[in-house]
Parts: structure tokens; C-alpha cells; sequence
């Protein structure tokens, strides 16, 4: 008897301790198991996997990234479009697209060819002359340099381009050297000069093309999406179907860019967009003040739960007698001296959309 009430007693305590204890939460991966995965998911021809795999799982880790399939997949995609797994791509005809820029620039501001020629034969801190640096350029990494160079030391070179250094993306995701300029913070690795260095390097190149394309919350319930986005800027496509639904509930045929304002427009002048959505002032009870004031949220997630957003597709889908997408890929041409033939957002979007379904195959 006394042996059962002492077996019961115990019982009861342990089941005590138990019920106190909190349930365990799962862990998450190791780095050295997300590292793994990317690799698995990398084509086998890819060069130093192994390498792309740990820059990759560093940015996830140093941005709090969920490393899913998805997110993996995404990343993968982007880079195999963007450069093959090339940390700093060749781009073909760069010598003569930069000589080009250049003498364009030259003309625009009268200066004469000669000028320019005697310019170029000064010599560049290497010790070669600017010209020869120039015709032997292949990436945009070595372009930048020249370009600094150039800035720093010659007159000239400063009147062209003033203080700015005209190249403007780079690295393996070809992210924007500006948009990691305003993203610095919180870089997980000492910088080797500058930012704009930085993004030419694998590391650099990846950490800021993740935060780009995965560094923000949609409301897509498509992948594509995002990758149009990548391409035309955040929250593009749901502003472009924002677009889609002012025009049609105001009947003004409107390019669906996604640009919802005219950078430093005027309250008194308003944009296409801004003007066709005033257009409907009355029926949404707003004054031209206040639908400013929540278009310039357009550039934020808050901007889809917005009584602006909520009533333009209401008279949207009143006008069509049909329900309206929320995500629309926006409708524009693709223009940069690198690119020889017509290209668009959603060219850009769907090829990536399908190395992203491979990649998810895999």
C-alpha cells in the first residue's frame, strides 16, 4: 500500500513537471544544411557552387530570410538570368557602348571631339592612358573604375559627368548600386572601399540583389510578380493593376507602368495617373489633397489596404462587370545602352518565372 501511494505520488509530480514545460519549438536548418540545399538546387554546371552557396546563406541568415525552396528558388533564378553565375559579367560591346556614351555626352555640351581625344590619352593611375584602359573595358566593374578615375583626375571627365559615376547597376544580380547605398546598414561583411565596390563582388553582388528581391512583403499570391517587380521596382505590379483599375472605372486609357505619381510634380499638375484618378474625386469622396497624399504611399505594402485602393476597384470592377486582378505585369520597354533588341518587364519576368519552376523541379 504504502509502495502504490509513493509510485503515485511521482507520478503525479512528473506529470506536474510536464505540464510546466514549454513545448519545444523545432529548429530551424543549420547553415551548414541551408548551404547544402542551395547547392543541391544550383545546376551542376555552375561553377563553384559551393561558394555561391555560402554567400547566398549568409544574406538569408543576415536579413532573417526564411531559406525555403521558394526563397531559395527565387534567388537562384534571378542570378542565372541576370548572369549565369558570373560574379562580375562580361557585357559584349561594352569598350564601344562606353566610348559612345562618352562622345554623346561630349556633344551634348559642345565639346569639341579634339578635346575629348587629348583628354583620353592622359595617362590613369595604372599608368595606362585613359583611352587604352577604355577599348580594353569587358565588365562593368572595370568600367566603374575607369570612371571614377576619370572623374577624380580630369577636368573633363568631371564636366561630363560631374560627381556621379554613370554606372548604375552591377554585380551577379545586376541590382542598383544606389538602392545598396540606402541599404548599407547592417552589412555583414567589412567593406572593401565602398558599397558601389562591394556590389561587384560575389558577396556584395548577392547580399543586396536578396534584399532587393526578397527583402519586402507582397501581396502576390504569384512568384512572377515579384520577379516584375525585381525588374520595374517594388510594388510595381500591384500599382500597374491599380492603373488597370483607375482606367477602368474612369474610361482614360492609361499606360500601366506602374508609376502612380510624377516625381516632383506640382499639386496644380498632376501626372496621367493622378489626374485620372481625381477624375473620379466625386465618387470617392476625396479631395485632390488627400488622394496625393495616399498615392505617395504607393511604395508601400499599407498603400493595397488603403480606402483608395478598396474603392477604385470597387468602381473598377462596377465598370467591367468583372472581377479585376490585383497584380498586373506593368507594360514597360526595357532601355539601356546594353541592350541591342526590344526587351520588356515581362519578358524579363516570365523567363525568370520559368528558371524558377526548374530550379523547384529540382
Amino acid at each position: 500500500m504504502l509502495r502504490a501511494t509513493v509510485l503515485a505520488a511521482l507520478a503525479a509530480l512528473l506529470l506536474a513537471a510536464c505540464a510546466g514545460q514549454a513545448p519545444k519549438t523545432p529548429a530551424g536548418p543549420t547553415p551548414a544544411e541551408v548551404r547544402a540545399e542551395i547547392v543541391r538546387r544550383i545546376p551542376a554546371n555552375a561553377p563553384d557552387r559551393d561558394g555561391w552557396a555560402a554567400d547566398i546563406q549568409i544574406a538569408f541568415q543576415a536579413q532573417s530570410i526564411t531559406p525555403n525552396a521558394e526563397n531559395i528558388c527565387a534567388v537562384l533564378a534571378v542570378l542565372e538570368q541576370e548572369s549565369g553565375y558570373r560574379a562580375d559579367p562580361s557585357v559584349p560591346n561594352l569598350a564601344k557602348i562606353a566610348r559612345k556614351e562618352i562622345e554623346d555626352r561630349a556633344a551634348a555640351l559642345h565639346i569639341p571631339k579634339f578635346a575629348v581625344a587629348a583628354a583620353l590619352k592622359l595617362k590613369s593611375t595604372d599608368g595606362r592612358s585613359y583611352e587604352e584602359r577604355l577599348s580594353k573595358v569587358r565588365t562593368e566593374r572595370e568600367l566603374s573604375a575607369l570612371y571614377d578615375d576619370l572623374i577624380g583626375r580630369v577636368p573633363l571627365g568631371q564636366r561630363l559627368f560631374g560627381k556621379r559615376n554613370p554606372v548604375e547597376t552591377g554585380g551577379p544580380m545586376q541590382v542598383s548600386i544606389a538602392f545598396a547605398q540606402a541599404n548599407a546598414r547592417g552589412y555583414p561583411y567589412a567593406v572593401d572601399g565602398s558599397i558601389r565596390n562591394e556590389v561587384f563582388s560575389r558577396r556584395g553582388g548577392m547580399y543586396f540583389g536578396i534584399a532587393h528581391l526578397l527583402g519586402y512583403d507582397t501581396p502576390y499570391t504569384r512568384k512572377v510578380h515579384r520577379f516584375a517587380d525585381y525588374n520595374a521596382g517594388r510594388y510595381a505590379s500591384r500599382n500597374a493593376a491599380f492603373q488597370n483599375a483607375v482606367s477602368q472605372a474612369s474610361g482614360i486609357p492609361l499606360a500601366l507602368d506602374g508609376d502612380l505619381l510624377l516625381p516632383g510634380a506640382p499639386l496644380d499638375q498632376p501626372g496621367l495617373t493622378e489626374a485620372a484618378v481625381r477624375s473620379l474625386a466625386g465618387k470617392l469622396d476625396m479631395t485632390p489633397r488627400q488622394i496625393r497624399r495616399e498615392l505617395e504611399r504607393a511604395d508601400r505594402l499599407e498603400f493595397s489596404d488603403s480606402a483608395l485602393h478598396r474603392r477604385v476597384f470597387e468602381l473598377g470592377e462596377a465598370a467591367a462587370g468583372n472581377a479585376l486582378p490585383r497584380a498586373v505585369i506593368p507594360g514597360i520597354r526595357l532601355e539601356s545602352p546594353k541592350i541591342t533588341r526590344e526587351l520588356t518587364t515581362e519578358w524579363f519576368a516570365t523567363r525568370v518565372y520559368d528558371r524558377y519552376r526548374h530550379c523547384m523541379q529540382r
